[in-house]
């Protein structure tokens, strides 16, 4: 056997290796309950509060109950206090759990120290960082962005500022109790440099990088800080699509998304979306960025937007 013939046979045996290994780590994903178990108390052991922001609705209002349901007291946080003061209600009435509502817009920089302030006697043992926003909701290149200056500055203080100064106000408890879990909401079109939701895409890598080095400074200090980066929720900013295989109800996709939690630093939260989100990776970038798929993505958000909002006027007009 000469050096050659050698070396392609090494080559051979170390892919089916590698491969064989990336097998069994992605198996583990279809099988959350053996590979990942939590004990039944695990939250309640972090500590006696969740604190949920962008919790009025869809993640973040799905992540409060299902917090509240496994027996932890919940802060919800938002800038719409009616529908916050709806979803505590709902808590109370169904979990039978203490829920503290704080109303603030996290566009606004200045609005965390009122925050520390009602949270300072409050034993924190779980933080999900959910609220976020979009440019707008038609995707669009960057210089398009209707009022650029103004979106630039909202974007990075609610996307990234606020995961940023919350992670500050909680991470110091839970380092003096040794105990806790972040949860930090990204997206599954982070994966990949995404045109036409540049501005998004970028500011949710942020929140990956951030969770991901916050997690190798922490994690031995008894304290799980995880990125879970969805695809297709039916959710206000994805324009409440149909659920199915791939687009989960807000409810569902908590319920999958926490089966992962001790499954690493990120997760898409599913195991069709763990699919997504390789397939995406696979895929060369200059086929995503081919001018007629960058078309007609922007022509398919269009038309459900005009779908929805149609749908929304003839409910209405059926109300009256």
């Amino acid at each position: 056997m000469d050096l050659m013939e050698l070396f392609f046979i090494s080559l051979g045996i170390a892919l089916v290796v590698y491969y064989g290994v990336k097998l069994v780590l992605f198996s583990r994903m279809l099988f959350p309950k053996l590979w990942f178990p939590l004990p039944k108390a695990f939250f309640t052991s972090m500590g006696d509060w969740a604190v949920v922001t962008g919790a009025s609705e869809g993640i973040g209002r799905a992540y409060a109950f299902a917090l509240a349901e496994r027996g932890m007291n919940v802060v919800i946080m938002s800038r719409t206090k009616a529908t916050l003061d709806q979803v505590a209600k709902g808590i109370g009435e169904t979990t039978g759990q203490r829920v503290k509502v704080i109303v603030m817009d996290f566009t606004d920089e200045t609005v965390f120290t009122r925050i520390e302030e009602q949270l300072k006697d409050l034993n924190v043992g779980v933080l999900v960082n959910n609220v976020g926003m979009l440019p707008t909701y038609i995707p669009c290149e960057f210089l398009d962005t209707e009022e650029l200056d103004k979106t630039i500055t909202k974007m990075i203080n609610c996307n990234v500022k606020t995961m940023v100064k919350m992670c500050k106000i909680i991470l110091p408890g839970m380092e003096n109790r040794r105990k806790g879990v972040i949860v930090n909401v990204s997206s599954g079109i982070a994966s990949v440099p995404f045109p036409l939701y540049t501005l998004y895409a970028s500011s949710k890598v942020f929140v990956e990088r951030f969770s991901q080095g916050l997690q190798a400074e922490y994690k031995d200090r008894g304290i799980l800080i995880q990125t879970v980066a969805p695809f297709g929720v039916s959710t206000r900013m994805a324009g409440y699509q149909q659920t199915n295989i791939v687009t989960l109800s807000p409810e569902d996709f908590v319920k999958r998304s926490l089966l992962y939690l001790r499954a690493g630093d990120k997760t898409h939260g599913s195991v069709c979306h763990i699919v997504l989100g390789w397939l995406l990776q696979s895929i060369p970038l200059k086929l995503l960025y081919a001018e007629s798929v960058l078309h007609g993505l922007q022509d398919y958000v269009k038309k459900k937007t005009r779908q929805r909002e149609s749908l929304s006027a003839s409910r209405t007009i059926s109300d009256k």
